[in-house]
């Protein structure tokens, strides 16, 4: 089964320049939470799945929180978050940044992460 949380949209300190370093830019997020629901749906207990509300909570403090030279970071730290709840064990993060190139929407990267 997969929870997907999309188009998180947060502000945060992200780039290499020094004016970006100084102004808060948007970012928008995107996860996906892979775990087995099978008792869930016949529960239909919040422990029985991944409680995405408390799961949000913690990308928004990790992402607003901090500041960073690139989205790959903000990437791998909430693909880090997503795979510390037990239930969780796979992950697919997308970070877009938008208006980072001129004559495009936005730029993005995807992070794949599975426990071992």
């Amino acid at each position: 089964m997969i929870i997907r949380i999309e188009n998180l949209r947060l502000r945060t300190i992200v780039g290499i320049f020094e004016w970006e370093k100084k102004i808060k830019q948007d970012v928008i997020i995107n996860v996906d939470l892979y775990f087995n629901g099978t008792t869930a749906t016949e529960s239909d207990e919040i422990f029985d799945t991944v409680d995405y509300k408390s799961m949000t909570k913690k990308i928004i403090s990790f992402v607003e929180d901090n500041s960073f030279n690139l989205i790959e970071k903000i990437a791998g730290g909430v693909a880090s978050i997503a795979l510390e709840h037990e239930k969780v064990f796979k992950t697919i993060v997308k970070v877009d940044k938008p208006g980072a190139l001129r004559y495009a929407d936005s730029v993005s990267v995807t992070h794949e992460l599975e426990k071992k």
